[in-house]
């Protein structure tokens, strides 16, 4: 499934193969959180960008339309008309914001639906039976995500809860894969590694779920609140420990400068809705730091938003274009901007996979890792 081609350092250059086609390593996942991209972005738009392999939530489309509704549709893939690889997250994240309304025990979570208050229960075989109804080709465990910093004896409790709950998610998912009827039975299983900012956690966490053989691992929990050198210092620790035969995929992470930098420290796949959401906001990435499109500045600048970038909306539309769009709360800002922004992201990882092929990233990373995070 997985296939390392060759290594910088700690950065890797791979393939992943799914039932819905082979991504190229490392990747950016592009979030359609219910099934599209916020700002109006179809499936189509979603191939002419270049994305490879979309992100979408547990949660949100067990509550609306109902995974039963995605499942009597053909799944998920024929729902949204996208036949690439899609990743399903678990849910847990979507749990650990509704704090204030979910209890937690050793069967699952009982939360809130923030629709319409509801109380609805998710444990480990709830959550592979939606994700199974959704038919991903990728399910990720469902953990539980703490809030950093929090007390170690409760994060080393909720390491213990959440290895627990990982197998119970492997032994439903090949119950529910053995089944005639599962939409995709070839969807894969991968554990979550949790620990919160203690790096020996971390590590005696990675070391166990590494042990149940399963086809990817991520390490979730954070940029949930720590410093980014903090997240560094994280994946440095527990990346020795992941299997080098198994893609590695660090959940909502991040910025063009994260993403950069965690390719260094050995990551393969990566998921933010970041770029949709400061898009919605003109806030606009180009190869030479980011841009505001509401600044009065861009009101008569004949220019395209990046022109390095040949996007579909750099080679038609200029920047003062844009800026009427927003200031005048047009639709179509909000799906030029995401448009724009998500190309982006997905150059910015080819760029990253041309340098680890012709054995130049560390230049690469030179160049942009800073650069990528100025202001314009």
């Amino acid at each position: 499934m997985f296939e390392l081609i060759k290594t910088e350092g700690t950065a890797r250059r791979g393939t992943f193969t799914t039932a819905h086609g082979t991504v190229q390593t490392p990747v950016f996942m592009n979030v359609a959180t219910q099934g599209a991209i916020k700002g109006a972005l179809s499936a189509a738009d979603l191939k002419n960008i270049g994305c490879q392999i979309a992100l979408s939530n547990t949660y949100h489309l067990h509550l609306r339309p109902g995974d039963d509704v995605v499942r009597d549709m053909g799944g998920l893939h024929k729902f949204m008309t996208w036949d690439g690889p899609i990743l399903t997250d678990s849910g847990g994240f979507q749990v650990f914001s509704l704090s204030g309304l979910r209890k937690i025990t050793e069967q699952g979570v009982t939360f809130a639906s923030h629709i319409d208050g509801h109380r609805v229960f998710m444990g480990p075989e709830e959550s592979m039976q939606i994700q199974s109804h959704l038919g991903s080709d990728i399910a990720m465990a469902f953990d539980e995500c703490v809030e950093n910093p929090s007390p170690y004896d409760y994060v080393k409790q909720s390491c213990a809860r959440t290895l627990r709950w990982l197998e119970r998610c492997k032994t439903e998912l090949n119950r529910l894969n053995a089944q005639s009827e599962t939409v995709n039975p070839r969807q894969m299983l991968f554990g979550i590694n949790q620990g919160g900012t203690f790096e020996n956690l971390r590590i005696e966490h990675m070391k166990a779920i590494a042990a149940l053989d399963l086809p990817g691992y991520a390490i979730g929990g954070l940029a949930v609140g720590e410093e980014t050198q903090v997240m560094y210092d994280i994946i440095e620790a527990v990346q020795p420990h992941m299997p080098t035969d198994k893609p590695r995929y660090l959940m909502g992470v991040g910025t063009p400068t994260n993403i950069i930098e965690a390719v260094a420290r050995g990551v393969d796949f990566f998921d933010c809705v970041m770029p949709a959401r400061n898009a919605r906001h003109a806030r606009l990435f180009t190869w030479e730091g980011a841009v505001n499109l509401k600044n009065a500045k861009y009101a008569r600048d004949p220019s395209p938003i990046d022109a390095q970038c040949d996007c579909p909306v750099c080679r038609r539309y200029s920047k003062a274009y844009l800026h009427h769009l927003f200031k005048a709360e047009e639709m179509l800002a909000m799906r030029l901007a995401v448009m724009h922004n998500l190309y982006f992201y997905n150059q910015l990882m080819q760029r990253i996979r041309d340098a680890l092929d012709a054995g130049t990233f560390a230049a690469f990373r030179a160049e942009y890792s800073e650069k990528l995070a100025r202001k314009i």
